[in-house]
């Protein structure tokens, strides 16, 4: 009872706020999926810690883990956390080495689709596949049905597929930590 109590909770403190109040249709969520070929938690700090991210996917990372934290990224060596090219997502829930949802809350300058992003949000799943690989599955919810929101779901079909595959080159055998 306790189990199924806690997972109830679980989802509810998960539901973003505009998806319980009716926001976008959820029935066509953006997925991408993989195995990467390393254990959970390597995965996990993979994507959970600024210096995991910093080894296969921005060049400067900061995140606070924990509900209301900020995961802060930038792309460019050059540049540095919190100027305008700074990305910023707001962790909406976690659950250690199985779950991270993501809502961005500062896009970088002159990103194309400002007011579609407002209202998508990502769910990150790790599911460990034996002693040295990890299911990685990535679902992007919120996205509406106009003409911006199309366009930076086709921008997000891309780039989300290209972060699976930097993710899996990483650890791929023969790489080694940043």
């Amino acid at each position: 009872m306790k189990v199924k109590l806690l997972a109830l909770l679980l989802v509810i403190a998960c539901a973003p706020v505009h998806a319980l109040a009716g926001g976008p249709k959820e029935d066509n969520p953006l997925v991408h999926e993989g195995v990467v070929a390393a254990p959970l938690k390597d995965v996990w700090a993979a994507f959970t810690t600024g210096k995991g991210q910093e080894s296969w996917m921005v060049a400067h990372s900061e995140i606070e883990l924990k509900i209301g934290g900020l995961m802060r990224t930038h792309y460019d060596p050059k540049g540095t956390l919190g100027d305008p090219n700074t990305i910023e997502n707001e962790i909406i829930c976690y659950d250690p080495e199985r779950m991270l949802s993501i809502k961005v809350t500062k896009v970088p300058k002159g990103f194309p689709f400002p007011n579609a992003v407002r209202g998508m949000w990502t769910v990150i799943y790790f599911e460990a596949q034996g002693p040295r690989a990890t299911r990685v599955r990535m679902v992007g919810l919120g996205f509406g049905d106009d003409d911006e929101s199309k366009k930076m779901r086709a921008f997000f079909d891309r780039g989300n597929a290209f972060t699976l595959k930097k993710l899996q080159e990483r650890f791929a055998p023969g790489t080694s930590e940043k």
